[in-house]
């Protein structure tokens, strides 16, 4: 085996670690500022720029956060690998935390997905110790979600979670499904497969819906977004370049969300770029680009709209949530 072969063998084992498990992580020990930082407004056709930055509180500081979540009163960030989940106020002030590491009920493993239902109940998707745990707004244990396709393994690594319309979507990394739920926790619709056609995933991330019911999922080993309706019949896929050609805008794409006005945004991870599409697919613009400075991203992940269309981003291996409009 000659040397080429091994780095190539080398690169292809950190890619896989990355794309399912997002594992590169740089300890970052340096002080960092709590609340909002900055500001730089405005917005476009599909075009955002920066506004704020969050960051944990001093003695809380975030460390790999993959997953951020609005609500009316507070804004909610899985802080992954200290094994809780932040909580601040909405002019980005750290107000309390919650959860601990551990397999026991208001303990986590991987928090990846957070999401929130009309009634003020935080659900947060557990990717390791594969479980939804259902909390209170002050973040208090009140049940595992769905537990039920937990024990059956119809759920064994929930990682993306948005609840739209009263339903609750979930994608399965490790079983490549996408399964859509009612609020009681009941099984409606299962989308997906491993593989690499139409309908298939590879360690899929993310997902959201739009108003109509249609589901949009981030097929992550796969670089692509595919579309189904309500239903989990296949619509479409996009890439950002015409099907025909075998290449992809996306290099590991994480988070996905849509504004009001329908525009979908999508986290690639490896670039450090957050891309926008029309429905159709058609790319329209996008910002980012890696850094440590306002505005830039440095292996973004996850990625939340609010009603407003405030963008919010966990950027990562900044440490920080990176707000935009």
């Amino acid at each position: 085996m000659n040397r080429l072969t091994v780095y190539i063998g080398m690169a292809a084992i950190v890619l896989i670690n990355v794309v399912v498990f997002g594992m590169i992580f740089i300890n970052q020990s340096q002080a960092l500022p709590s609340g909002i930082q900055g500001f730089n407004g405005g917005s476009g056709n599909g075009e955002a720029n920066f506004i704020n930055h969050i960051y944990g509180d001093f003695a809380l500081s975030l460390e790999k956060p993959m997953d951020v979540m609005k609500t009316k009163e507070f804004i909610y960030i899985t802080d992954t690998n200290n094994k809780r989940v932040q909580i601040f106020d909405l002019a980005g002030e750290f107000l309390f935390a919650f959860g601990e590491e551990g397999s026991e009920p208001g303990q986590f493993n991987f928090p990846y997905g957070i999401a929130g239902d009309n009634y003020g109940n935080v659900y947060v998707a557990d990717m390791y110790n594969g479980v939804i745990s259902k909390h209170d707004a002050k973040g208090e244990f009140i049940e595992y979600f769905a537990h039920e396709l937990s024990i059956e393994k119809k759920i064994s690594s929930p990682a993306g979670l948005r609840i739209v319309n009263e339903l609750v979507y979930v994608s399965d990394i490790q079983e490549s499904k996408v399964l859509v739920l009612n609020m009681a926790g009941e099984l409606l619709v299962e989308v997906g497969e491993q593989g690499d056609g139409p309908g298939q995933f590879i360690a899929p991330n993310a997902v959201t819906a739009d108003n109509e019911g249609n589901i949009y999922v981030v097929d992550t080993g796969n670089q692509r977004v595919q579309t189904f309706d309500a239903d989990g019949n296949f619509m479409n896929m996009f890439t950002g370049y015409p099907l025909e050609i075998n290449e992809s805008l996306f290099v590991n794409p994480r988070g996905i969300g849509i504004s009001s006005r329908g525009i979908i945004y999508v986290v690639s991870n490896l670039t450090h770029i957050v891309h926008a599409f029309d429905k159709e697919g058609n790319h329209l613009a996008q910002f980012g680009g890696m850094g440590e400075g306002p505005g830039d991203l440095y292996l973004p992940n996850g990625l939340f709209i609010d009603e407003k269309d405030t963008i919010f981003v966990t950027d990562t291996l900044n440490q920080r949530v990176s707000i935009f409009k």
